[in-house]
């Protein structure tokens, strides 16, 4: 089994020293590269082409939005997973990170375990959005930065079916869920997801799921008074 490539990007030395040694001790993981700054991880990303990168939000030269933005854009075909490295109360840190193309976001005391089955999780594939903390930050920050459904570029292409099918992404179901949801094959599900995320220019579900909130195809829970 091939192991999981990782590069750690963060300016504090402790925390990138701490995840770089609970990679390296990890079966199944390999640390290629860490960054105490942005630039030193868009440079690092296109040398050694990580499968995940962990990445810091607030890091000195380029912050984690700018640096997650430079290294999906140099990537080509096949860019690595980034997940953004934050705290609870940066929501607007992540709606951006997450717009931008982020794989989704771990918040820096969660525990090592769930580091680890996160970031397997994310290089499977999977989505690392379906948490109600996430689409509770997403919801806040759209609250508030809704973008009327024929501004976003592209949606107007998607057949009545991707539609759905997006705003059921949204909404943070797994293919399973979808096909259940519309009585379909997972495979087929699979096929409108690409085709809906490739008509859209979006790189991750995440981002996905940022359009779907943006668009007005799902709307944000009102906050109780």
């Amino acid at each position: 089994m091939t192991a999981i490539r990782v590069l750690v990007a963060d300016d504090q030395a402790l925390i990138r020293a701490g995840l770089v040694a609970l990679f390296t001790a990890a079966p199944g993981f390999e640390v290629v590269g860490e960054a105490a700054d942005g630039g030193q991880a868009v440079a690092l990303a296109a040398r050694t082409a990580p499968d995940v990168v962990l990445m810091d939000v607030r890091m000195p030269v380029l912050d984690g939005i700018e640096a997650t933005r430079r290294i999906l854009a140099a990537a080509g075909e096949d860019p690595p997973r980034v997940v953004v490295l934050t705290t609870f109360d940066l929501p607007e840190y992540v709606y951006t990170a997450l717009g931008e193309g982020a794989a989704g976001f771990l918040v820096k005391d969660t525990p090592p375990e769930r580091i680890l089955s996160a970031v397997r999780t994310i290089a499977a594939g999977d989505i690392l959005i379906a948490p109600h903390i996430t689409h509770q930050l997403i919801e806040t920050y759209a609250r508030h930065h809704r973008t009327p459904a024929a501004a976003v570029p592209g949606l107007d292409v998607l057949t009545a079916r991707e539609t759905e099918v997006l705003r059921l992404v949204g909404n943070g179901l797994t293919n399973a869920q979808i096909a259940q949801r519309l009585v379909l094959s997972e495979a087929t599900v699979k096929t409108h997801v690409k085709r809906t995320m490739g008509k859209l220019g979006l790189s991750s579900r995440a981002q996905a799921v940022v359009v779907a909130y943006e668009s007005g195809l799902i709307v944000p829970m009102t906050e109780p008074s």
